[in-house]
């Protein structure tokens, strides 16, 4: 789980996100500031993955990450509270794109919406993610979006 240690490696992170998206190096001079405020924004209802490559010896590189936003449902009479996830900026660096990252970010998010009893995770994929998020149990949920039930096959404690 990333922290406030790990607000450099993220933005950098979104920058090689957009500049593999547009082709083009980002100047934005005040990015770090505003991707510092969104994060503090953000931290009550999200939580970051951060992916690294590396060793204590050599240092870490941040190589991808991925964050979901919790959703609490509406209170109604005679209803149990509940919530659900939504999984938001996968990313992970072109060149380590089929080593694991991203599987093991999404199983990171997956224990994560278990551990808090979430009654789903849904995303909306990328065309050419899709087929990955539909191997590791995702399934259509309408207009693009895709569904995991984090709780199916899995005994309640």
């Amino acid at each position: 789980m990333a922290d406030d240690r790990d607000l450099p490696a993220l933005a950098r992170l979104r920058r090689e996100w957009t500049a593999e998206r547009t082709g083009e190096a980002d100047q934005d001079a005040g990015f770090e500031r505003a991707f510092e405020a969104w994060w503090r924004a953000e931290l009550p209802r999200r939580t970051f993955w951060l992916a690294e490559a590396g060793t204590e010896r050599s240092g870490y590189t941040a190589v991808g990450s991925l964050n979901v936003v919790e959703i609490g449902n509406m209170p109604r009479p005679g209803g149990r509270p509940g919530r659900w996830g939504y999984v938001g900026n996968a990313f992970v660096v072109a060149s380590y794109a089929d080593r694991g990252v991203a599987a093991a970010l999404l199983t990171a998010a997956v224990d994560h919406a278990r551990a808090r009893r979430y009654q789903r995770l849904v995303l909306r994929p990328t065309p050419s993610s899709a087929p990955f998020y539909l191997r590791h149990g995702f399934t259509p949920a309408g207009e693009g979006m895709l569904m995991l039930l984090p709780s199916a096959g899995q005994e309640d404690s």
